[in-house]
């Protein structure tokens, strides 16, 4: 799903309430807060959807596949999901 997918859909199911822009405000939104409460709180959690968790990846050697030289690959920070048990369900229902 694209994201003007996904705000059509969602201006769908709203109704007459919103404009198609007002739609894609609101939900530009509620992305930029999930980023926010990642970033702050390490975390976010939406019942029956899942966890986002802010995840530590420390730095390490690689290689480098076209050279098989060793590579330093630097720490970086990245989001890990775990699906919550009811939306896990809803898909192998």
């Amino acid at each position: 799903m694209t994201k003007q997918e996904l705000v059509e859909s969602v201006h769908e199911a709203a109704g007459a309430g919103l404009t198609r822009r007002h739609t894609a405000e609101v939900i530009d939104a509620t992305f930029r807060a999930v980023t926010k409460s990642i970033q702050d709180d390490g975390k976010f959690y939406y019942p029956g959807f899942g966890t986002f968790n802010k995840k530590h990846r420390p730095a390490r050697t690689g290689r480098n596949p076209r050279t098989n030289d060793p590579i330093d690959i630097p720490a970086s920070n990245t989001v890990n999901f775990k699906v919550a048990s009811a939306l896990k369900a809803s898909l192998n229902a």
